[in-house]
């Protein structure tokens, strides 16, 4: 069986748990053990899915088509390895898995608690990811220590230590050491509450991570120490990076915090780490050969956690180009108010994104048009790929009513819209294409001279898709369909034959890339707009 490592958050929310988990999952990777991530939200939602991204951001897809969390997608990008639906629970998930066993006469007319069902429940989903080949299995736990709908979480992973061994789970508590000014003081007052609401229900931490503006001195390290009963070595400093979320398992590492782990789990690790290839990664980000500049056109770009899959990406593809990438946030409103000509005139390359609804789509697909005209390398992705097509539609093939039937149900011409079976579907969601398909690449295209592969699987989270009665007009215009489901019914990338580099695509490629493996078409994209700009 596997050992555990459980992560939770004290003092305040966003302080990067998932950040830190993935980082020690990285850690333990490249001693040669193998790890499994999970995070459990304790909120009663089902799934992310039909949340507003202003709410909880992204929404991460896996393979198996679970929407979730976008911490998994740190999970993956730092050790490569892929998650799944077992790999992210809610709240909503876990009463409704009880409820349902009780309706079904599982639990034989018991009283059904908190203590122990739901409880059970918890350890049950936790020990779904500890699969025999799996040494260690890292879950972290949304939320703040002191939130009531926390408390069962943080009750179940308190009875795990009981059942497994006191060797065989850690618990590593986050959280923040405030500065305030007026005092020229760093504050451990509120780690040491924050360690004593856990110490109230049964646990105690064996290391804690600070995140902090300023250097720990010792005498912080000692206090905490002292009242939060944590050894002195296992007070781990984490500062805010200064060039790249990639830091963070290096400044571990100088806190000695993967060895501090290994030791008193007892873990069967290898004699050395094997890090490469993450410090030639983290030179590259520091001293970038090159700098174009993106501009993505989204609706949702005030919150930096909307679109955290493609910055990420964006960011994989320009390492692969020895570039740092200036992102350039660009409202999809701003452009219908004031044109893409005084906006976009800076960009090296243009991205539109995946979204929903009808706003800012206008802007979605002016920006499409100039990217097309004035020869900018354009990457469009889900609903960039829809805005892509309405704009051929309207400006090349003449269908000046061409839309999408999510935005005008009365339209003309229906350039994207439902599949005959997705239409009397009502439920929230239950009409998505969810999940990885495999997706045939055309040959003699810029999709295929970027994957080097004629059959490929990528991971989808749309609705509405690609009217097949439009091919041929779109075909006889210049449009190229470079990427077709292995049936043949589905349109799933579209280019332009005459334009330097011009890719949409139905699918997210931005949830397969990572920084040791950056996605293809990301890598295609940003070598074209260094292109663009004249410095390769």
């Amino acid at each position: 069986m596997p050992k555990f490592i459980f992560i939770t958050g004290g003092v305040v929310s966003s302080l990067g748990k998932g950040i830190t988990a993935a980082s020690l999952g990285m850690l333990l990777k490249s001693w040669g053990l193998n790890v499994k991530l999970q995070k459990f939200d304790p909120y009663l939602n089902v799934d992310p899915g039909t949340m507003n991204p202003y709410q909880h951001g992204e929404v991460y897809v896996t393979d198996d088509g679970a929407e979730t969390d976008l911490d998994l997608g740190h999970y993956e990008r730092f050790t490569g390895e892929p998650t799944n639906r077992h790999c992210n629970y809610t709240s909503g998930q876990v009463y409704d898995s009880v409820i349902t066993k009780e309706r079904r006469g599982d639990y034989l007319g018991q009283t059904i608690q908190l203590v122990p069902h739901i409880t059970n429940e918890i350890k049950d989903c936790v020990k779904r990811v500890a699969d025999p080949d799996v040494d260690v299995v890292l879950s972290e736990i949304g939320g703040t220590v002191g939130d009531i709908e926390s408390l069962p979480f943080l009750e179940a992973i308190r009875q795990v230590k009981m059942e497994e061994g006191r060797t065989d789970v850690m618990y590593v508590h986050v959280t923040l050491l405030p500065y305030i000014p007026a005092a020229g003081e760093l504050k451990t007052k509120p780690t040491q509450h924050s360690a004593g609401r856990l110490r109230e229900i049964g646990i105690i931490p064996d290391a804690i991570i600070c995140r902090t503006q300023r250097p720990l001195e010792e005498s912080h390290r000692r206090k905490i120490s002292l009242f939060c009963n944590v050894d002195r070595e296992a007070v781990i400093e984490e500062p805010d990076v200064e060039e790249s979320i990639y830091e963070v398992p290096f400044m571990f590492i100088e806190e000695g915090l993967d060895e501090l782990i290994i030791d008193r789990m007892d873990l069967d690790a290898n004699e050395e780490r094997d890090l490469s290839p993450w410090p030639d990664l983290l030179e590259t980000i520091r001293n970038p050969k090159y700098r174009p500049t993106i501009a993505v056109v989204g609706k949702y770009n005030e919150l930096q956690d909307a679109y955290k899959s493609i910055y990420e990406a964006i960011d994989h593809g320009g390492l692969a180009n020895r570039s740092r990438v200036d992102v350039r946030k660009v409202l999809a409103e701003d452009v219908e108010e004031e044109g893409p000509e005084a906006i976009l005139g800076e960009a090296d390359g243009i991205l539109v994104p995946g979204g929903f609804g009808s706003r800012g789509q206008e802007g979605k697909v002016q920006a499409v048009r100039y990217a097309r005209q004035q020869d900018v390398p354009y990457l469009g992705i889900c609903l960039g790929l829809q805005c892509a097509a309405v704009e051929f539609a309207r400006e090349v093939c003449g269908l000046e009513d061409a839309d999408s039937t999510e935005n005008n149900e009365d339209t003309d011409d229906p350039i994207i819209c439902l599949l005959e079976e997705q239409k009397d579907v009502e439920k929230k969601g239950a009409s998505m294409r969810l999940g990885a398909y495999p997706c045939e690449v055309q040959e003699g295209t810029t999709a295929r001279e970027a994957y080097g592969e004629d059959e490929i699987s990528e991971r989808h989270r749309h609705r509405y898709e690609f009217n097949n009665a439009y091919r041929d007009i779109f075909e006889e215009n210049g449009m190229v369909f470079s990427g077709i489901s292995p049936d043949g019914e589905l349109v799933e990338m579209m280019e332009l034959r005459d334009h330097p580099w011009f890719v949409a695509t139905q699918f997210h490629p931005e949830f397969k890339s990572y920084p040791i493996d950056p996605h293809p078409l990301f890598v295609g994209f940003i070598k074209a707009a260094l292109e663009k700009k004249g410095v390769i």
